[in-house]
């Protein structure tokens, strides 16, 4: 029971930050019907923002306090969120009414571009880097189980996330928007609303959340590069297919129950040494199978 316990704490520790960068890439998708995989590299950004702005936020305030680790988590959602919006706005909104194609091999040229000028020695460099430690790491031991409070961090960290995103997608007006742009752009234009600035809201919304991804992974596994959001950005894509593209709530769901599977199997012998392709075997299954996902609904297109 203490080993079942552990992986499953694991998991959904794990799981947290799968779907907290599910959810930009869901909502990118919901409001412009295409797939921003530049977003993994956004998530990397966000774990740099943090690897630089500890040590001059411990300046002024003391270190590995709650309200020093707050400041850097706020302070690299805000810079992430800057940089969703520019590159939407130099990257993606000049190609908006071109073909989906198009502007799919844009975002994969970003993603690129991002990863390979952050790995010049101007940059950040290609050699992994250790993130500060922005929190003691206090470890509980109950008989065969382990939990840290890093763990425990990462799961309520993402709870209060998602809770402030569903009050923001439901309970506001620009919520009320992205939702409108959503289901019509076209119509939503012509009731008043201002495409560019939900798009632009949605881009950097989705930003925040991957940076605040970032620093909890940081925080997690300690060691960020420059590449790091190339299978981690993966993974959280295809946790958001399988929950159900452009779903929010799917998006959560497939986040936590990717990294639930992948973390019991990396604890059986037999498959542990696949564990990293098991998320690619889910995401051909349920293209096969479930083409809209778990909580997603298969719509008509019209032609």
């Amino acid at each position: 029971m203490g080993e079942v316990l552990q992986q499953l704490t694991n998991g959904l520790a794990l799981g947290a930050i799968y779907a907290l960068i599910a959810l930009g890439y869901t909502m990118v998708y919901g409001v412009l019907r295409f797939i921003n995989f530049a977003h993994g590299d956004v998530f990397m950004l966000g774990a740099f923002a943090g690897y630089f702005l500890a040590p001059v936020v411990n300046r002024v305030l003391p270190a590995q306090s709650y309200l020093n680790a707050a400041l850097v988590l706020v302070l690299a959602m805000l810079i992430c969120a800057a940089i969703g919006i520019l590159i939407e706005f130099l990257a993606y909104r000049p190609l908006r009414n071109r073909p989906k194609l198009i502007v799919l091999i844009t975002a994969i040229g970003v993603s690129l571009f991002l990863e390979y000028a952050c790995q010049h020695k101007a940059v950040f460099g290609a050699a992994p880097r250790r993130f500060p430690d922005l929190l003691p790491n206090t470890t509980w031991h109950i008989s065969n189980f382990v939990i840290n409070s890093t763990q425990l961090i990462v799961v309520v960290t993402t709870l209060l996330l998602l809770i402030t995103l569903t009050f923001i997608v439901q309970r506001t007006k620009i919520g009320t928007a992205m939702r409108a742009v959503s289901f019509n752009e076209k119509a939503a234009a012509l009731m008043g609303i201002n495409v560019n600035l939900v798009i632009s809201f949605t881009f950097g919304l989705g930003s925040a959340l991957a940076a605040a991804g970032g620093i909890l992974f940081a925080m997690s596994y300690a060691s960020i590069d420059p590449l790091m959001g190339v299978q981690t950005g993966l993974k959280a894509f295809v946790a958001a297919v399988f929950g159900g593209i452009g779903n929010l709530p799917g998006a959560a769901l497939g986040g936590v129950l990717l990294g639930l599977v992948e973390t019991v199997a990396g604890g059986i012998p037999a498959i542990s040494p696949y564990r990293d392709g098991i998320a690619f075997a889910i995401l051909i299954l349920v293209l096969l199978f479930r083409p809209a996902g778990l909580l997603g609904k298969l719509q008509p297109e019209k032609v």
